[in-house]
């Protein structure tokens, strides 16, 4: 290329032409290739031989959203439900803040200073706007990341209902098929349905705080009346006192709510998750809990009514991926989402046209 400054006119100033570069910045990074994927059998052996890296993998399957990959997921999932269910199922929730992360930390090692195998589900929000996660609730469970008998997966929640991942009980049952015997579930606790979380584990966990304010802005009928136990946190220090009040307030508040349909009376205790304070006395709760509903046969009506549940999730699902992927939908929402959105025309009459142009299509005579 011809450089002006070498004119005679900048006499004393030349641009030299540079040294030629190598092709790539590094020579060895055409050897580099990625791992491929392990064949349903392989995948299956390791999940039943407890091996964290093909449970990993087959998670990684479970939640993506390539369809060869979900077709192979589900080979999967079949093949490693006849060895799930056999485990306790905690549903993990409260406020952002509320100590979450630092009360799994707390609440795993003592599950396992008992014995067993732990698999945690922490459930990171997704953004609204650019559908990316941090992914950083094991950052904040330093013990149980490094602890041999845990195995903690953070997962986007993407956008799902309640903060849930959409692929969640599927990963329950890969981790059951490993040998997890406890499968904590952390939900995002932004204030959404917590609807899913709770059709999907045996015991369901409020986390509460006292001390910031008014406690009764805490006592929310819906995700009360879902709560199997309530628990208090930070009561150490200057805060017991107002930990001590908020429990009182709770346990008058559930006086107020009907019978639970387990029969179960949910208990309110206080403890504190930083400084491992009443964790054995929490877990005392949850065991009581167990045997209750495992007495009066709750326990297994509630795992039947949760398959059916998901069966119709799913079917719902499929529904509207097979609905917002047809070709002929994909153009005719273009054009009513124009005029819906240039005021010619209203969003349910839009709905309504569309409907009645997919559902005509299964009245049609077969050729």
């Amino acid at each position: 290329m011809d450089h002006p400054e070498n004119a005679s006119d900048f006499k004393g100033l030349t641009v030299n032409s540079g040294v030629e570069q190598p092709p790539v910045v590094n020579p060895y990074l055409t050897r580099l290739r990625r791992k491929p994927l392990p064949s349903p059998s392989e995948l299956i052996e390791g999940i039943l031989k407890g091996d964290i890296t093909m449970l990993s993998r087959a998670v990684t399957l479970v939640e993506s959203m390539n369809p060869a990959h979900y077709a192979l997921a589900q080979e999967v999932i079949e093949k490693c439900l006849p060895h799930s269910g056999r485990s306790r199922r905690i549903g993990i929730t409260g406020v952002p803040g509320a100590g979450k992360s630092t009360s799994i930390d707390a609440f795993g090692l003592h599950v396992l200073g008992r014995g067993g195998k732990l698999a945690v589900l922490a459930v990171d929000p997704s953004s609204e706007r650019t559908n990316g996660s941090i992914l950083g609730d094991k950052t904040r469970m330093e013990k149980l990341s490094t602890h041999p008998g845990a195995f903690i997966r953070p997962s986007p929640s993407a956008g799902s209902l309640g903060g849930v991942a959409r692929k969640t009980r599927e990963t329950v049952v890969l981790c059951e098929a490993a040998g997890y015997d406890n499968i904590f579930i952390e939900t995002v606790g932004v204030g959404q349905s917590e609807t899913a979380v709770h059709s999907m584990v045996d015991f369901f966990l409020l986390i509460q705080l006292a001390g910031t304010g008014d406690e009764l802005q805490g006592i929310k009928r819906g995700i009360m009346e879902m709560a199997d136990g309530i628990v208090i946190n930070k009561a150490d220090g200057d805060n017991i006192n107002r930990a001590q009040l908020a429990q009182a307030q709770f346990r008058s508040a559930l006086h107020l709510f009907p019978p639970t349909a387990s029969g179960w009376e949910p208990e309110v205790l206080t403890y504190s998750g930083y400084y491992e304070l009443g964790i054995a006395e929490v877990w005392d709760m949850i065991d009581r809990y167990f045997d209750f509903v495992g007495s009066n046969g709750y326990f297994n009506e509630r795992r039947r009514l949760q398959a059916r549940y998901w069966m119709r999730e799913t079917i719902d699902e499929q529904l509207r991926n097979h609905f917002y992927h047809d070709p002929e939908i994909e153009l005719m929402l273009e054009d009513l989402e124009r005029r819906v959105l240039n005021n010619r025309l209203s969003s349910f009459t839009a709905a309504g046209s569309i409907l009645d142009a997919y559902f005509s299509r299964f009245n049609r005579p077969k050729q």
